[in-house]
């Protein structure tokens, strides 16, 4: 009979076989599940920034169909000034150029969240095995 309860545990999930997570461990743990939250955030962030550019690329389009005497307005902070096609031409390639900029420092700061998780990911993979689960499910 022993060896069939030994057979039957040997299934079964032991909750504290072999594995002690030191106080080191769970702050590397946390600090995982911090940086992947902030992935997760950047990503939404980088969606919102890239259509952002979009429309501005778009109005770029648009406004080339108007006669040069046009006073077009334009939102900047949170009043609309007028201008000449001209003047709004060049707001618009600033208004690009700083919106590239910024989707390039999102880009460049979620990839360096991304190598830091790579090496606590592999670091924790290293000590817990199969006992940790650090994948996401996209």
């Amino acid at each position: 009979m022993s060896s069939k309860s030994e057979a039957k545990n040997k299934g079964t999930f032991q909750p504290d076989s072999d594995v002690h997570i030191t106080i080191d461990d769970q702050m590397k743990i946390n600090k995982f599940a911090n940086y992947n939250a902030k992935v997760e955030d950047l990503k939404e962030e980088l969606k919102i920034r890239q259509n952002e550019l979009k429309n501005l690329e778009e109005a770029g389009d648009e406004i080339e169909l108007l006669d040069d005497d046009t006073q077009i307005p334009f939102l900047i902070g949170e009043v609309f000034m007028s201008h000449d096609l001209a003047r709004t031409q060049e707001l618009l390639v600033e208004a690009k150029e700083k919106k590239k900029q910024e989707i390039e420092n999102i880009q460049k700061l979620s990839k360096d969240i991304q190598d830091k998780m790579g090496e606590l990911k592999a670091h924790l993979y290293g000590r817990f095995g199969s006992n940790i689960y650090l994948e996401n499910d996209e």
